[in-house]
């Protein structure tokens, strides 16, 4: 075998194509090349088992030399089916978004599938016919539905009625085993609540985010099981209603700061509105944490990037992608995953201290 030699150009072989005085390679022309059936190629491009080590070796040096990238529409067409995943996410964080897209990018790394991605709003009234026309459009493999598009029980229901695979990322069990990934945002509400107990808080605020996605309530309830337990509760008038964003959070803050009396601390629903809230401690001449502890939710990027850092719940949501993508291609190993990957944990910075002494 030489696989030096220069691919052929045939009427067969209509993807061939001259590119810096080199023809691209075809599945026929590394079929040729490595001595193998085209079938066998397909086998080692597709992650078969039943290929000798020795062949796939060869096939695969072939492929690399010839820099061979099977096109996913072709692929698509000759199993009857594409090999692309669709991401459909109505969500007002966009780190969440990107730590998303990040984690289904690694659980595909080296599959063959490619991620497409198709923003919505809940709230539209196309809503499920442009997610219908989307998957039905691209000819998806299947879905990854994040928060809080994966809690609409309209969208699952579609997704089954024209036979599409899914995954949901959701707070909560809300469908089969096979379809969900579940987070454990009341962990998460629980352990921050414990925080703010031992460090002797007992009039806090809480600044929730959108009452139509799971995590808010979620993460509230853990707050208020962890209070009720050590006998603090959660004053109605201190719980104010953000939307997961800067802004609100700001607009939030300023609402708790006007209280009489002020909150000793403020738990936000995420670092987005923590980082909000910050800003409203600044404009009324408070120092955080001297006068007032600020906490969030997620540690995204931005929990860093403010001043002081923000102490925060560590939520992966890079990893619970990576779990999804998995999952959804049929790539996952439940007995190599550490159980503890997906567990919310408490990262302690410079923003949350003991409340000031009167």
């Amino acid at each position: 075998m030489n696989s030096s030699k220069t691919p052929s150009s045939s009427p067969e072989d209509p993807e061939s194509s001259v590119e810096g005085g080199r023809k691209r390679a075809t599945i026929n022309d590394i079929a040729r090349l490595a001595g193998v059936s085209k079938k066998t190629v397909s086998r080692v491009i597709n992650q078969s088992p039943f290929v000798r080590d020795e062949t796939r070796e060869r096939i695969e040096a072939v492929i690399a030399e010839w820099g061979y990238a099977p096109d996913p529409q072709a692929r698509g067409l000759a199993f009857r089916r594409s090999f692309l995943i669709g991401m459909i996410y109505d969500n007002p964080n966009p780190q969440y978004v990107v730590n998303m897209q990040l984690g289904l990018l690694d659980g595909m790394r080296g599959s063959g599938f490619e991620l497409v991605v198709h923003p919505c709003n809940r709230a539209s009234p196309t809503f499920l016919t442009d997610i219908r026309a989307f998957v039905e459009r691209q000819k998806l493999f299947g879905v990854v539905l994040p928060p809080s598009v994966s809690e609409d029980e309209r969208v699952a229901k579609l997704l089954n009625e024209i036979g599409c695979a899914y995954i949901r990322i959701a707070s909560v069990e809300l469908d089969k085993p096979e379809h969900m990934i579940v987070g454990h945002d009341r962990m998460g509400g629980e352990v921050m609540g414990q925080h703010l107990i031992d460090l002797g808080h007992t009039l806090i605020g809480f600044i929730s985010g959108l009452p139509n996605f799971r995590s808010s309530h979620e993460r509230r309830g853990g707050l208020e099981d962890v209070l009720q337990k050590a006998g603090v509760e959660l004053k109605p008038d201190y719980v104010v209603q953000g939307a997961y964003t800067f802004e609100s959070g700001l607009a939030c803050g300023e609402a708790l700061l006007a209280m009489e009396p002020r909150p000793t601390a403020i738990f936000c629903g995420n670092d987005e509105m923590a980082a909000g809230a910050l800003q409203a401690a600044r404009r009324a001449g408070l120092r955080v944490p001297e006068d007032l502890t600020v906490v969030g939710f997620d540690d995204f990027q931005i929990a860093q990037a403010v001043w002081p850092p923000l102490t925060t719940i560590h939520i992966p949501t890079r990893e619970v992608g990576r779990m999804a993508a998995e999952k959804l291609i049929g790539r996952e190993n439940r007995e190599a995953r550490d159980p503890a990957s997906t567990i919310p944990y408490l990262v302690l910075r410079e923003s949350s201290a003991a409340p000031p002494k009167s």
